[in-house]
């Protein structure tokens, strides 16, 4: 048992922490770790470091409970500790006892991220933790750190919460349509349609609740789809555009379905003729990714002016030959298949 085990080393560091002096107990967590992890007690070295760091913290040693809490982590990979709840509760608990001043949570979260990538079932880091990670960023107010994790963590849940950290934002100063196709675009290029059609339709929902103006004045009412979906047209086009695209790759099926390939080249033709951000070249980009991975549209040879074009281009006359290989869904999936989504 590990508690049995590493009893000895925490009787003789935890005292120190409490008497005030947490150097002695920062460097004596080290050595019995150290001596732990060599002779294979990797359990005994985890349950060192955890609570040492834990206490440290509690005390306010940022500095000596990052640098056990660092150490933990090597442990893991060590031993080649997969990620699950007790693993990944180590870390929140320690993440969350870091605070927010200075750079020590960011090095405890990025480390714990690799981890979870190398060790767990997402290639991006463990959902749970990217989730965790977001919220918590996103309640201490910066926001900005907590979007790549709450798209990252890819969940549902997480989503709607990205939705609720963008309306804030637009709050703020922000424009709507440029938040729309900041939560909705990532989402679909990851394959992700569930997380995707939960943001949109939560941003929209929060959206024309804090800004009933934004309503649109030709068509007020909500437009209900047949699979219990509903569009709420805006006055803002790029946010128009989040949920027709949503709807749209809802019912690809690859080169499968012609009606539908067909009615994603015309609805980005129609949107990027309105200009503005929909017609930038990043949003661009993504449109042609998100062609390819729905709809089986290739890539067209070069990144053109007019895309809308070049998609039809494609339609008609294929990849171009040599182009490389791109991912495509497979047809009569309505869900891509995406480990670790609720």
């Amino acid at each position: 048992m590990p508690a049995s085990s590493s009893s000895r080393a925490l009787n003789a560091i935890l005292p120190l922490i409490i008497s005030n002096q947490p150097y002695e107990a920062h460097q004596k967590a080290r050595t019995f770790a150290s001596r732990y992890a060599k002779s294979g007690q990797y359990d005994a070295a985890i349950d060192v470091l955890f609570q040492s760091a834990r206490e440290l913290l509690k005390a306010g040693q940022q500095g000596s409970g990052t640098d056990l809490a660092c150490y933990l982590i090597d442990v893991y990979e060590n031993k080649g500790e997969s990620v699950n709840d007790d693993s990944r509760g180590k870390l929140t608990q320690l993440i969350a006892l870091t605070g927010s001043s200075g750079t020590w949570r960011k090095t405890i979260i990025d480390r714990a991220i690799a981890w979870s990538a190398k060790h767990g079932t997402c290639p991006s880091g463990d959902q749970d933790l990217h989730h965790y990670v977001g919220e918590l960023l996103y309640k201490d107010g910066t926001w900005d750190a907590a979007e790549p994790h709450l798209l990252a963590a890819g969940k549902r849940d997480s989503a709607r919460l990205l939705a609720q950290l963008f309306t804030e934002w637009v709050e703020t100063g922000g424009t709507p349509g440029n938040f729309a196709l900041r939560g909705t675009l990532p989402y679909l290029e990851s394959g992700n349609i569930l997380a995707a059609k939960a943001f949109i339709m939560q941003f929209v929902n929060k959206l024309l609740t804090a800004r009933p103006s934004l309503a649109s004045p030709l068509q007020s009412s909500r437009i209900p789809v047949d699979d219990g979906s509903e569009v709420m047209f805006t006055s803002d086009s790029a946010t128009n555009f989040c949920q027709l695209a949503v709807l749209t790759c809802q019912r690809a099926n690859g080169d499968k379905n012609k009606v539908i390939r067909e009615s994603w080249v015309r609805l980005c033709g129609t949107y990027q003729a309105k200009g503005g951000v929909l017609a930038s070249r990043e949003v661009r980009a993504a449109m042609q990714t998100i062609a390819t991975l729905y709809f089986a549209i290739p890539p067209p040879r070069t990144q053109p002016d007019n895309p809308f074009g070049a998609m039809l281009s494609s339609m008609l006359g294929g990849a171009p030959t040599g182009a490389p290989e791109r991912r495509v869904l497979s047809p009569g999936l309505n869900r891509p298949h995406t480990l670790g989504l609720d």
